[in-house]
């Protein structure tokens, strides 16, 4: 549940090579196939670490094929592909992990724990080391790990077998599309009708905000028919277990809404055969909640009368890597730490506020910016017809934090569930983001 300036958008813009010189870095270094990274994150608080548990290769190559040595977006993690011969970054991508935040609860300081966490990269063509690194709040490095592959490596698997049943939702136009795959889960094999129109409801609902409804003819949406045991959904605050098909829950880190998927493998496993490089869950329940970690998944609820604007809200999270805005007054939560600017284009504390928004906020405004934070600070205000609501400036509470975390506008669709759009900071990011994959 739980950055894009004019600055950033230009620097991702002047990133962008022409499409012959991108395609020259791809074939020369790469072949046209997957290499599958599947790692477990592990341990305690002050004690992290990532190891390899298995590999194996694909055919095809669902993800961009240009930008390949850069991250739009700094993440808490990254994962990259190294050429040993030269040092050269030759491929890299950044994410966010449920052990990341699992860290910052009670049960790290008495406890060790393991994540599962699987990873995509073009298959290189040669030998190469595959680093994933992980940072903490601070932006420092807790942990990192090298595997060398070579192209002869016997153990590297080739998985056999036929892609599950999968119907394309929407299909863009474009020849570089971002390929999107929607899992079922806690559907049995008897309601992949429903789920097929969940399906659609939701891919509707992403497709009219902008700046997806603009930008559609870059996204594949495909409905992968991935058949649970059981129908629902595990409640484990209420001793509710459930035999589906990525073991998910509700009450993750005891939080009533919180709704993650720890089969992460698993998930990867069902989707074998079909192209894609972002994953959303469709989880067959009535119960409000869900879960958005960036370039790991997105998972949310399918029958709730929120369904849809917190569909929205997570594939924020998930594909765009924008952080919550909204924040409780009786609650100081430590995601965010003092003195760091979050990665994350929406929020900021403003020790760098030129990296962010800075630019769209008119000189008139004071920065930080009053408003009338008043009852529940999650809701406050929403409904108030009052201009401020359109003003862009530094509105202090966000990031689960009421002070020293500012947004940029009083409520936008990564605030709450009844504002009608992302706020135009969320949307410029958006929009850069989509920009980076397919040009």
């Amino acid at each position: 549940m739980r950055k894009t300036s004019s600055l950033l958008f230009g620097a991702l813009l002047a990133a962008m090579t022409p499409a012959i010189q991108a395609q020259d870095s791809y074939t020369a270094n790469f072949r046209d196939s997957t290499l599958r990274v599947d790692c477990v994150f592990g341990g305690s608080a002050g004690n992290a670490n990532i190891m390899v548990h298995s590999r194996s290769k694909t055919p095809g190559w669902a993800g961009r094929r240009h930008n390949l040595d850069r991250t739009p977006l700094a993440g808490n993690g990254t994962i990259m592909v190294v050429d040993p011969a030269t040092a050269d970054t030759i491929y890299r991508q950044s994410f966010s992990s449920l052990f990341q935040e699992w860290l910052a609860t009670p049960e790290a300081q008495q406890t060790a724990r393991s994540f599962e966490n699987t990873f995509l990269v073009p298959l290189p063509a040669r030998e190469a080391d595959i680093v994933v690194s992980l940072r903490d709040n601070r932006n420092r490095e807790i942990a990192r790990t090298v595997n060398r592959y070579l192209p002869g490596d016997e153990l590297v698997s080739t998985p056999k077998g036929s892609p599950l049943p999968h119907r394309y939702i929407y299909r863009g136009s474009s020849p570089n599309p971002i390929d999107v795959a929607i899992l079922a889960e806690g559907y049995t094999t008897q309601e992949m009708d429903t789920f097929l129109q969940d399906a659609r409801r939701i891919v509707d609902e992403i497709l009219s905000y902008e700046p997806f409804k603009s930008e559609r003819e870059n996204f594949n949406f495909v409905a992968v028919m991935s058949p649970s045991a059981e129908s629902g959904v595990s409640v484990p605050l209420e001793g509710i277990w459930k035999d589906t098909g990525f073991g998910s829950h509700y009450s993750t880190f005891h939080s009533t809404r919180y709704l993650t998927a720890p089969k992460v493998w698993t998930m990867h496993d069902a989707l074998q055969g079909v192209p894609y490089e972002h994953i959303m869950i469709l989880v067959n329940t009535e119960r409000y909640g869900g879960g958005g970690i960036y370039n790991s998944y997105h998972i949310s609820a399918a029958h709730n009368k929120l369904t849809l604007p917190v569909a929205v809200h997570e594939f924020g999270h998930s594909f765009g890597g924008l952080a919550d805005e909204y924040f409780y007054i009786d609650e100081q939560d430590g995601t965010y730490a003092d003195g760091i600017e979050p990665w994350e284009q929406n929020i900021t504390t403003l020790v760098d506020f030129d990296s962010k928004w800075k630019d769209l906020v008119d000189p008139s405004t004071p920065i930080p910016t009053p408003w009338d934070m008043d009852g529940d600070s999650r809701e406050a205000s929403i409904d108030k017809k009052s201009a401020a609501n359109d003003v862009i400036g530094a509105y202090e509470g966000g990031g689960y934090r009421a002070k020293g975390v500012y947004r940029p506008m009083i409520t936008c669709r990564m605030r709450d569930n009844f504002n009608p759009t992302f706020c135009p900071v969320c949307e410029r990011s958006l929009r850069a983001l989509i920009e980076f994959y397919t040009h």
